[in-house]
């Protein structure tokens, strides 16, 4: 019985260790869908990125970040509304916006 009693302890110490915490309270929740509207900066396709123009597509679509991604850019897949995508080709000239 001690035999199996102790690695059983372990994997339940490590599944423990791994869990998510708990926010400490008073934080502010995390955006789970934000305000996002890539449609407000269609304007943006053609023009060379530069960091003014990222800048005014922050604004314009009400994301909180930006990411610029090239041909071949390696990327999270995870989806977050509060993030606009600026997609550009091999000349740094953009080619789509979007959110997430």
């Amino acid at each position: 019985m001690p035999r199996i009693a102790l690695p059983a302890i372990v994997l339940l110490a490590s599944v423990v260790a791994c869990a998510t915490m708990p926010p400490p309270p008073g934080s502010a929740p995390a955006a789970s869908g934000g305000p996002c509207n890539a449609e407000a900066a269609r304007w943006a396709i053609g023009q060379p990125v530069t960091d003014e123009l990222v800048n005014r597509v922050l604004r314009e679509t009400r994301s909180r970040d930006a990411r610029v991604l090239g041909p071949g850019d390696m990327a999270t897949m995870d989806f977050r509304g509060d993030r606009v995508n600026i997609d550009v080709n091999e000349r740094g000239a953009i080619t789509g916006v979007r959110c997430g």
